[in-house]
């Protein structure tokens, strides 16, 4: 049996809460020097990987910085921190609900992605946290759309990072959702939506396809209405991208505020965090895994084109 290669610890320190990034050198680079790979692979500007060796900020396991003339070795493992534009900060509180040895609970504000990727890095809510509760191994469990408020469980230790995510696999997590959306008399609450959903990479918006074995399930449920506009209590029982919004859409119920359904809205400035799509992760219910301790966390947010619809709807 072929031994998995160890990965040496991280050299550098986190920054911002935000991991270096970890690079392998590959047995078939082209490359002659550390250098010239790292400009081949790397969707970096003109002159940014020179910048960064001259600056000392690409090392190898020990630490060391890298020069542009460090030659070329397959299976050498090099960091370095990217370099991340400025990002808007994100409006709202990154609220922890819960604590203790082996998990955090917090209820994150809409706009504010899970993780990092992509254009979304320190503005995050694991790289927040990482910072703010000075916890570095800080990892997420499950993540929510960026555009989705509401809770999220984050593991303090990584090597019992996949207890937890285990229960989502297994959908041993219950979890609501609370949504605001048109109210039509002629659609009958509560039901049970199944269809088969497909999310296709690089194409922003899921679809339906008719006729086909279902592959996710959500309960749809009436709460309250002020005869324009519903609020509602979502329960997914399977966890496909954007199921609760193509649900609610199949239905002619569109949540406000959503960019994707029933239509592609054009993109927005990256600092424009006007009506906010009104879908919020309202509860999480499990055993944990680790003390058998049985959870139920609930948001203490409000969704604001119910309290407060000119005020949602003006911006």
């Amino acid at each position: 049996m072929r031994r998995k290669r160890r990965v040496p610890p991280a050299p550098l320190p986190q920054r911002d809460g935000v991991d270096p990034v970890r690079v392998r050198l590959p047995a078939d680079g082209a490359g002659e020097t550390v250098r010239d790979h790292l400009v081949a692979r790397l969707a970096a500007g003109p002159g940014v990987v020179d910048r960064m060796l001259r600056e000392g900020r690409v090392v190898g396991a020990d630490g060391t910085p890298l020069t542009p003339d460090t030659p070329y070795a397959a299976g050498l493992y090099v960091w370095f921190h990217r370099e991340v534009p400025a990002e808007p900060w994100v409006p709202g509180t990154l609220d922890v609900v819960y604590r203790d040895e082996h998990i955090v609970v917090a209820d994150k504000p809409h706009f504010l992605a899970t993780m990092p990727r992509g254009s979304h890095v320190t503005q995050t809510a694991l790289a927040r946290l990482r910072a703010d509760l000075g916890i570095p191994a800080l990892g997420a469990a499950h993540r929510l759309d960026r555009l989705t408020a509401g809770l999220l469980l984050f593991t303090v230790r990584p090597e019992e990072r996949g207890a937890y995510q285990t229960l989502f696999h297994d959908r041993r997590v219950h979890k609501e959702y609370e949504a605001v959306a048109p109210y039509d008399p002629a659609v009958a609450l509560p039901r049970t939506v199944r269809s088969h959903i497909v999310k296709e990479r690089g194409v922003l918006a899921a679809y339906e396809v008719p006729d086909a074995e279902p592959n996710s399930e959500s309960r749809v449920e009436l709460l309250a209405h002020d005869g324009r506009l519903g609020r509602y209590r979502l329960v997914p029982h399977t966890g496909r991208t954007h199921q609760l919004r193509v649900h609610m859409n199949a239905l002619g119920l569109p949540l406000l505020g959503d960019p994707l359904y029933p239509a592609v809205c054009p993109p927005v400035a990256p600092d424009d965090f006007r009506r906010p799509l009104q879908l919020l992760a309202r509860a999480l219910e499990f055993t944990d895994p680790l003390t058998g301790t049985a959870h139920r966390f609930v948001s203490g947010r409000v969704l604001d084109a119910w309290s407060s619809y000119g005020t949602w709807a003006d911006g």
